[in-house]
């Protein structure tokens, strides 16, 4: 009879994960690659926004998704209203802002059942 560890499970899901994700950023690179350039043609500012979360284990990190919003003295006029670009729009509405927490879940900072992905 096997020793069933838990962290031979842990193991195996942390594997498959990468795995999932590698397959997935090799199938959208391309998109990635397109809706980065949209972003930074449509306005100035960084591609990719950064959000400080709190992953397993009580570990902060920065979880990575495509900048949906405007950039510019309008944003610093009022931090708490949101002023999506057209791209942004179509980010939001088809998840693909979300793609970049593959690179998150490839690091080890998160899990692909945590990413908003697959809500």
């Amino acid at each position: 009879m096997t020793d069933w560890r838990p962290d031979a499970a842990e193991r195996m899901t942390r594997l498959g994960d990468v795995a999932i994700a590698c397959i997935i950023l090799a199938i959208t690179l391309p998109l990635m690659v397109l809706m980065g350039l949209a972003i930074r043609l449509e306005s100035s500012g960084p591609v990719l926004d950064r959000e400080t979360t709190i992953g397993s284990g009580g570990r902060q990190f920065q979880m990575l998704k495509f900048r949906t919003t405007a950039q510019g003295p309008q944003q610093r006029a009022a931090p708490w209203a949101r002023y999506p670009t057209r791209v942004g729009q179509f980010l939001e509405q088809t998840r693909i802002e979300h793609l970049p927490q593959l690179i998150n879940v490839l690091r080890g900072e998160m899990r692909l059942t945590d990413s908003y992905l697959f809500d």
